[in-house]
C-alpha cells in the first residue's frame, strides 16, 4: 500500500510541476518542468535521505563515540526484524528525532543532543522504535521523497523568471508568474498535508511492540511535545517542508505551519499508547492528564568527533 501511495505523491508532486511550469513558460515551461521534474524524482529517489541528513548537519556516531546509544539501536534493530541502521546525531538543542532512507537495507535513524539530555532510557528506546517502525512500514521512502521534492517546487517558482520569453511567456503571463510564486509554499504545506496522520499512530504502536514498553514511548511522547514548544529549531523553520519527518512537530507555528500539521494531537497519541499498555496489564501508567516527571537521561554524551 505504501508503494501505491508513494507512486501518487511522486505522480502528484510531477502534475503540480507542470502546472507551475504551464504558469510561467507555457509550453516551453511545461516541457522543463517536466524534465525537471524528473530528473529530481529521480535523484530524491537516490539522494533524498542523505540531503535531509546534510541539511541537519547530522554527524554519524559508532559503537565507538556512543557505544549505550549505538547497542540500544542495534538490540532494537533486532527486535523489529530490521538491518542495522545508519545512527546520526544532531546538535541542536531542540529534543526531536526522525528516520530516513529509501528502505530498511539503506536506513538511518538520527536524534538530537536535546532528547538525549531530556528523556530516560526507557524513553529513549520508545523513540527509537518508533523510528524503526517507520523505516519497517517502509514510510521513510516518501517521507525523504516528500521533502526533497516540495523544496524543488519551491526552486522551480524562483527560477520562473528565466522560463519563457516574448509569445512564450507564460499561460497567463505576469499573473500566472505571480500565481506560481505564491503557489510554491503552499505546495510545500500540502506536501505536509499528504503524509497521512495514520502513519504515527501506526509507527507508536508498533514502536511500542518492538520496545516492549507502550508507557516509555508516551511519557517520552509528552516531554518531546514540551520541549520543542519551548525550544526553537531554527534548520526546521528554515525548511519546514521536512517537519513532517520528525516524531514530534518541530516548528513553532509563528508561521501558521502548525494550520498543516501531518501529525495528530500528542495527548491522542498518548492516550492510545496508554489504552495499549493497559491491555497488556501494566498498570494504570501515564494519564494524559498528567505531566511525566522530567529527568536526566541515563545515556552518555555522545562524545564530539575529532
Amino acid at each position: 500500500m505504501n508503494i501505491i501511495k508513494t507512486g501518487i505523491l511522486l505522480a502528484g508532486m510531477t502534475a503540480l510541476f507542470m502546472v507551475v511550469g504551464w504558469l510561467l513558460g507555457g509550453s516551453t515551461g511545461v516541457i522543463l518542468a517536466f524534465l525537471f521534474a524528473l530528473g529530481t524524482n529521480i535523484f530524491a529517489y537516490w539522494n533524498s535521505d542523505k540531503m535531509v541528513l546534510r541539511m541537519y548537519q547530522a554527524e554519524p556516531v559508532t559503537r565507538m563515540s556512543a557505544p549505550e546509544l549505538y547497542d540500544m539501536v542495534e538490540r532494537l534493530a533486532r527486535n523489529a526484524g530490521l538491518p542495522m541502521p545508519k545512527v546520526y546525531l544532531i546538535r541542536d538543542n531542540q529534543p526531536n528525532a526522525f528516520a530516513t532512507g529509501r528502505n530498511p537495507e539503506n536506513a538511518a535513524v538520527a536524534a538530537t543532543t536535546g532528547i538525549m539530555s531530556l528523556l530516560s532510557r526507557e524513553e529513549l528506546e520508545g523513540v527509537m522504535a518508533h523510528e524503526l517502525a517507520h523505516i519497517k512500514n517502509r514510510d521513510t521512502l516518501i517521507m525523504t521523497i516528500a521533502a526533497t521534492i516540495a523544496g524543488a517546487i519551491s526552486m522551480l517558482a524562483q527560477f520562473g523568471l528565466f522560463f519563457g520569453n516574448g509569445r512564450d511567456r507564460g499561460a497567463l503571463g505576469v499573473v500566472g508568474m505571480l500565481l506560481a510564486v505564491f503557489l510554491a509554499p503552499i505546495a510545500a504545506m500540502i506536501v505536509q498535508m499528504m503524509i497521512s496522520r495514520t502513519r504515527e499512530y501506526s509507527a507508536d504502536r508498533l514502536g511500542a511492540e518492538i520496545s516492549g514498553n507502550p508507557l516509555g514511548l508516551a511519557s517520552a511522547l509528552r516531554k518531546i511535545s514540551a520541549g520543542v514548544s519551548h525550544v526553537e529549531m531554527a534548520k526546521a523553520e528554515r525548511n519546514p517542508a521536512t517537519a513532517h519527518m520528525f516524531i514530534i512537530n518541530p516548528l513553532s507555528g509563528a508561521r501558521m505551519d502548525n494550520l498543516f500539521s501531518t501529525h495528530p494531537n500528542t495527548e491522542n497519541r498518548i492516550a492510545a499508547l496508554v489504552e495499549m499498555a493497559d491491555k497488556q496489564g501494566r498498570g494504570p501508567g501515564v494519564r494524559p492528564a498528567e505531566a511525566a516527571p522530567v529527568r536526566r537521561s541515563t545515556v552518555p554524551t555522545v562524545r564530539r568527533r575529532r
